[in-house]
């Protein structure tokens, strides 16, 4: 008769093969805000108790082409990066294309205390600064004691 246990022999050897399986699924899946890892544009989002500060880094995409809108506390960074390839000889192979070509779109989901009327947004040198206001209401204040 075989006898044959609930647990394997190497039970840690067992739970590192679960471990990597589960996180090649995450790594594989799409996300509503944009790819886990490798994600194009790169961002930087942080904030200091003025305002909340966006930086995308988008080298190579003309500043008119893209599209950032606010809507319900969620900003929307929307464009497209265009293939620099060579052109006229069909004979051209490329060996390693690294860089990101096509259509994209980030979402950011930013805090409650925002003003969406106090927004600016520059570029330049391929870095796009998103700058948002906090609300007057939600600035830290020293409160004066009697």
């Amino acid at each position: 008769m075989l006898y044959r246990t609930f647990f394997p022999r190497d039970l840690f050897g067992e739970l590192d093969r679960l471990q990597r399986q589960l996180q090649q699924s995450y790594d594989l899946s799409p996300s509503i805000r944009g790819s886990l890892r490798g994600g194009f544009p790169a961002m930087n989002v942080g904030g200091t108790p003025q305002s909340v500060e966006i930086y995308a880094f988008v080298p190579g995409v003309d500043p008119a082409t893209l599209d950032v809108q606010l809507e319900k506390g969620v900003l929307t960074l929307a464009g497209e990066r265009k293939a620099e390839r060579p052109e006229g000889d069909t004979r051209t192979t490329i060996h390693i294309d690294e860089r990101y070509a096509g259509r994209f779109r980030r979402v950011v989901t930013l805090p409650d205390d925002i003003d969406a009327e106090k927004v600016q947004a520059r570029c330049r040198d391929g870095v796009l600064h998103i700058s948002i206001q906090r609300k007057a209401a939600a600035q830290p204040r020293r409160i004066s004691i009697q």
